[in-house]
C-alpha cells in the first residue's frame, strides 16, 4: 500500500523505534567519525539507528528506495523513497541537550527536493514526542491535530534558524542573522532542523529559515509544517532545497523572504 496514510503508519513505526533506541542509548553516546569538518560528528548511535531503520524497511517495504544521511543510497522499484536522518541534532545528542530527533519521510517521484512529492513524515524528538503528517490529511503532535492559522508581522516574529558546520559558511550565516535580528522579535537557534520545523508547525516559534540543509534534514519536518498550514518554500517561492528553506504562515512568508534576501541570504 502506498497511500499517504499507509506510508505514515510505517514512518511512525520507524521513527518511534529508532527514537526509543537513541534515547535509551544516549548515556553511552560517543563520536564514531566526522564528516564535513572536525565538529560535524557522527556517533555510534547515529549508525545504529540508521541500521535499525534500514533493516526494518527491508522487512516492511523491500521494494522502496532509501536516501539516508549515514549510509549508501538504495534505488527502489516501487516509486517510493524513504528519506532518513537517524539523529538530526547529533551535537545536541552528544551533549545531552534534548533538541534532537529521528526524522523519517516517504516521498514519491525523484528523491530530490525539487522533484519529489512528500507523502508522509514522522519526527520523534528527544523528549519522546511523535510529530506526524500525511499528504492532504493534516499534521499531529502525539495524535493531537496541529493547525497554524495566523502569525505576527515581521517585527513581532520569533524566528528559528541554524548554522552549518563549515566555519566559512557559519560566518556568512552569522552576517545574515546580524542584519535580520533588528527586524524581528528575536532569533532562536536550537540545533535541529526537524525540531525547528515541528516547533514552527506548533507555534512554539513563529517562523524558521535555514541555508545549506540536506534533504534528510527537512523532508519530514517540511511536510509536518506545511500540513499544519505553513508555507514552506525556497528563495524563489518554489519548493525548498539545499540553498534555503523558509517556513512561515502564508501571509508573513514573503516579508520574511524579502528580509532574508536583503540581509544577504544566498546559495553557498
Amino acid at each position: 500500500m502506498t497511500s499517504p496514510t499507509a506510508l505514515l503508519d510505517v514512518a511512525s513505526t520507524l521513527a518511534t523505534e529508532a527514537g526509543r533506541l537513541i534515547i535509551d542509548g544516549r548515556r553511552d553516546a560517543r563520536v564514531a567519525l566526522t564528516k564535513s569538518s572536525s565538529v560535524d560528528i557522527v556517533t555510534q548511535m547515529d549508525l545504529a539507528a540508521e541500521r535499525l531503520i534500514r533493516d526494518r524497511l527491508a522487512e516492511l517495504r523491500p521494494d522502496d528506495g532509501i536516501l539516508g544521511e549515514e549510509g549508501d543510497d538504495v534505488e527502489g522499484t516501487s516509486g517510493i523513497t524513504w528519506v532518513v536522518d537517524p539523529i538530526d541534532g547529533t551535537v545536541n545528542y552528544l551533549y545531552g541537550i534534548p533538541f534532537y530527533s529521528v526524522s523519517v519521510a516517504a516521498v514519491s517521484g525523484p528523491p530530490s527536493p525539487r522533484g519529489w512529492t512528500l507523502e508522509a513524515g514522522a519526527v520523534h524528538d528527544g523528549a519522546g514526542v511523535l510529530w506526524t503528517a500525511a499528504r492532504g490529511a493534516g499534521a499531529w503532535r502525539d495524535g493531537e491535530p496541529l493547525r497554524r492559522t495566523a502569525g505576527p508581522a515581521l517585527d513581532g516574529t520569533l524566528v528559528a534558524t541554524g548554522f552549518q558546520y563549515i566555519a566559512e559558511r557559519r560566518a556568512l550565516q552569522g552576517q545574515v542573522v546580524a542584519r535580520l535580528l533588528p527586524q524581528v522579535r528575536d532569533i532562536r537557534r536550537l540545533g535541529s532542523a526537524s525540531v525547528d520545523l515541528v516547533h514552527a508547525a506548533a507555534g512554539l516559534v513563529d517562523a524558521y529559515y535555514e541555508q545549506g540543509l540536506q534533504p534528510w534534514d527537512f523532508a519530514a519536518g517540511a511536510l509536518i509544517a506545511s500540513e499544519a498550514g505553513l508555507r514552506v518554500g525556497g528563495m524563489d517561492g518554489g519548493a525548498p532545497d539545499t540553498d534555503l528553506l523558509i517556513a512561515a504562515v502564508p501571509e508573513a512568508w514573503e516579508s520574511l523572504r524579502d528580509a532574508l534576501a536583503a540581509a544577504g541570504a544566498r546559495p553557498f
